[in-house]
């Protein structure tokens, strides 16, 4: 039996799912139909291909997930059919779930064709098996990585996920504390407790082109020095750095695509963020020559900077505007998956690496 990867991913992407199935998580209410009414509702009207391909996306991975999982440490006789049942469950509790949400729809078709994307992403998985393909990564991860590499590998791979949600600066993750400290201030509103939270001297103000740039620069950095901790190799550490590099591009591209438009695609790539990019792209092949335990402790220092600085960035109204197409538009599907990823990240490196360099001082 082997640990995997593919286990926490997979739940995370479930509990994830969850999140993006019922938000905006409001307004509950019996709306006096049962919740399973609508597997016997008339077929919808109105379908785009959006529509039609989303649905079937969003459990491809889920199912696929699941199925790596099952594979690779050998838990289910059946792997296939446990991943699509699993699936098959998730997706009639979230419709049935949306009955009690008046901002959802559930739907027969939804639940049918998330069914039909998990068994694709189950069987993809499982024809992956048989040609040898997990044995050829698990040749490939133990050639390139630590032996203890899951969680690593894990962040690794939801970094681009995270990078999808619009952000106000460019590879900006973790922008919490305002909104952290307005709900604070709406839940203690009419309390005594008001007074306890700390009062801000002056509104945030746009960040100068040079703070961006450190901005971008650091939100490059942070992954490349996290992925030092699990790739040893100097070579490969080199290789890892530009993976990344064209990663952040790309990914950042594809976000800006879909909140503007494919003409817009490039807008975000102004001189602050070119120069933030060559530059933690310099400092990444650099640092690359470091230990992993300097390149852990860089990094939380990293964080620290990078969080702090962020932090101080205002939410501008035209990217208020995007997210309110996210949360409104189609792109709801998307919004919890992208969103907690994108705030959420650099909290979960920053526990990460804390974690591995007490569990390996331990180990000395």
């Amino acid at each position: 039996m082997h640990k995997s990867a593919a286990w926490p991913l997979a739940w995370l992407y479930a509990g994830l799912v969850v999140y993006a199935s019922c938000y905006p998580f409001v307004d509950w209410r019996d709306q006096g139909i049962a919740p399973w009414e609508f597997l016997f509702a008339p077929m919808a009207r109105y379908w785009t291909g959006f529509d039609v391909g989303i649905n079937i996306l969003g459990y491809v991975p889920l199912g696929a997930l699941l199925t790596l999982g099952a594979l690779r440490t050998r838990r289910n006789r059946h792997p296939l059919g446990g991943a699509v049942l699993v699936a098959l469950l998730l997706s009639l509790a979230m419709e049935a779930l949306q009955s009690y949400l008046p901002a959802r729809v559930p739907s027969r078709e939804d639940f049918l064709l998330n069914t039909l994307g998990a068994a694709l992403g189950a069987t993809g998985a499982l024809l992956l098996e048989r040609l040898g393909a997990i044995d050829r990564w698990s040749r490939v991860r133990a050639r390139w990585f630590v032996s203890n590499s899951r969680g690593g590998l894990v962040l690794l791979a939801l970094w681009p996920v995270a990078l999808l949600f619009p952000a106000p600066v460019p590879l900006g993750l973790g922008q919490v504390l305002e909104r952290v400290g307005q709900a604070l201030a709406d839940w203690l509103s009419d309390t005594p407790y008001l007074h306890w939270l700390p009062a801000r001297d002056a509104e945030l103000t746009a960040l100068a082109p040079g703070t961006e740039m450190l901005c971008v620069a650091l939100g490059l950095l942070i992954p490349c020095l996290l992925g030092f901790g699990i790739v040893r190799q100097l070579a490969r550490r080199l290789v890892l750095v530009l993976v990344l590099a064209l990663l952040a591009v790309a990914v950042t591209a594809l976000s800006a695509a879909l909140s503007w438009g494919p003409l817009h695609a490039w807008a975000w790539l102004d001189l602050p963020a070119q120069w933030g990019l060559l530059v933690g792209t310099l400092f990444g092949l650099g640092l690359a020559f470091s230990p992993w335990r300097a390149s852990a402790a860089l990094a939380l220092v990293v964080l620290g900077l990078y969080i702090s600085v962020l932090n101080q960035a205002p939410e501008s109204p035209y990217f208020a505007q995007t997210l309110q197409h996210w949360e409104q538009g189609r792109f709801i599907r998307f919004h919890g998956l992208a969103q907690w990823l994108g705030w959420l990240w650099p909290y979960g490196a920053l526990v990460y690496l804390l974690a591995q360099l007490g569990r390996r001082r331990e180990e000395n």
